[in-house]
């Protein structure tokens, strides 16, 4: 099993050359010290859409420095979506080891009790001009590789998705995410928690 340090010494552990279906070629890979620059454009080029979906504590170089800062510190492992051509980052891959008790609470009224010795939380953000291009079902078998050295066997939607877009919640049920329940943010919209099962033996 790989520790969250463990990564940050070998991040060629977890990194992978993609090939899209447009022919370009992206490279997921941890998260460095060197990324700030780079995620510091990727946040604030994010539209107030993607904000909504993806919401972030901030958007700009100071709040990307965190990001960088906080490698192999916390429970969180964040992989990066890089463009092969351009070196830009144009994704965000987020790994939480920890669970909340919002979340412990919704899966258990649902029937579900979740462990964090078992059970890992995942989000993801793309570039806006990257969305609706594959590069999500592309990553998705190195996020379960990674969940899985990470010794985890489930992983559920960080803070779930939001049950009007569309696009997410037919990518995740696409790639085998089952939805558990519904919940109410607080704007008043509704998100759905979904969770994966992974076979260990695959």
């Amino acid at each position: 099993m790989l520790s969250l340090t463990d990564i940050a010494e070998k991040p060629l552990r977890l990194t992978r050359r993609l090939n899209a279906e447009d022919g370009s070629v992206v490279v997921l890979r941890p998260l460095t010290h060197a990324d700030s620059g780079h995620l510091a454009d990727f946040l604030a080029a994010l539209s107030p859409a993607s904000r909504r979906f993806s919401t972030f504590d901030g958007y700009d170089l100071a709040h990307a420095r965190e990001l960088c800062d906080a490698i192999a510190r916390y429970d969180k492992l964040r992989l990066v979506l890089e463009d092969g051509s351009s070196g830009l980052i144009v994704g965000l891959l987020e790994f939480s080891l920890a669970l909340v008790p919002s979340d412990i609470a919704r899966y258990r009224s649902a029937g579900i009790r979740l462990d964090e010795s078992t059970d890992c939380r995942f989000g993801p953000t793309l570039a806006d001009d990257h969305q609706g291009r594959g590069l999500g079902t592309l990553a998705l078998p190195l996020v379960a590789e990674t969940a899985r050295l990470l010794g985890r066997t489930r992983i559920i939607l960080w803070g779930g998705v939001r049950a009007d877009n569309l696009r997410a919640v037919r990518y995740y049920e696409k790639n085998g995410f089952r939805p558990i329940g519904s919940f109410t943010e607080p704007d008043g919209s509704r998100s759905l928690d979904m969770m994966l099962d992974l076979d260990p033996g695959t």
